[in-house]
């Protein structure tokens, strides 16, 4: 079972979340922790995306030699999410 950490920006994209879609999150980190990740990110990203909800997004990395799942991001839009990732082009 892995490690989680989150990042100064995920910290603050989860305390904007309702509580609900906390809740949600929250059990995403858990399942991860225990199984390997899924998909990565377009554009050779070294980060990995979970869909938590229809819309609501986690982006994460492995670090610390895959010991430490690192949560880099949380959207609650697919839209903020998309914005997100057009920063990379």
């Amino acid at each position: 079972m892995l490690l989680h950490d989150y990042s100064e920006e995920a910290e603050k994209d989860f305390l904007k979340l309702e509580s609900q879609l906390q809740s949600y999150f929250k059990k995403h980190v858990e399942k991860l922790c225990s199984m390997p990740p899924r998909r990565h990110m377009r554009k050779g990203l070294r980060y990995y995306v979970e869909e938590v909800t229809k819309q609501a997004r986690l982006v994460y990395d492995l670090v610390d030699g895959g010991s430490v799942l690192f949560v880099v991001r949380c959207f609650a839009l697919h839209k903020e999410y998309e914005k997100w990732c057009k920063s990379f082009k």
